[in-house]
């Protein structure tokens, strides 16, 4: 295992595309990040794809349904809204319209989405592997999408 700051809130995501090593920021989204390391210790994230990546926005993932419109069985989260900016690399929970919608889909940011701040909950950022994120096939939905191998918790890997 590779030393990280913090194994307990450090995020390996095996991507078809390679490895991507996410920091969680339990100190600004203690909800979100609690309920996706519990999703990822349950294998729920494994398998599933990105199935909206927008150049020069984001790469979105977490739907085991890959639509766009599925969630886990877990209850929805209650917004944790805070100032991180969504600049590259922000890892941000994907939500309906109303605040409190966000369950298991999130997002990254291949660039700076500031208009995005303080109304998504950013609850991590890509520490290493970014280069594996642009890497991933573009599309609304993707025709042929990269996907999730596995996402472990450091701490457990």
């Amino acid at each position: 295992m590779a030393d990280y700051k913090d194994p307990e809130n450090t995020l390996i995501v095996e991507t078809s595309k390679g490895s991507v090593v996410i920091e969680c920021l339990p100190d600004l989204a203690p909800g979100h990040v609690k309920h996706i390391k519990e999703l990822a210790r349950e294998g729920f994230y494994d398998g599933v794809v990105f199935h909206r990546v927008i150049d020069g926005f984001m790469a979105q993932g977490g739907d085991p349904t890959g639509t766009g419109t599925g969630g886990s069985p877990k209850p929805n989260l209650k917004a944790e809204f805070n100032a991180e900016p969504h600049v590259r690399g922000v890892c941000s929970m994907a939500r309906s319209g109303h605040p409190d919608s966000a369950n298991s889909q999130f997002f990254i940011c291949f660039d700076d989405a500031r208009f995005l701040d303080r109304q998504y909950t950013a609850w991590g950022r890509v520490i290493e592997g970014m280069e594996n994120v642009d890497d991933f096939e573009r599309g609304e939905p993707v025709p042929d999408p990269d996907r999730i191998v596995t996402m472990k918790v450091a701490a457990d890997a």
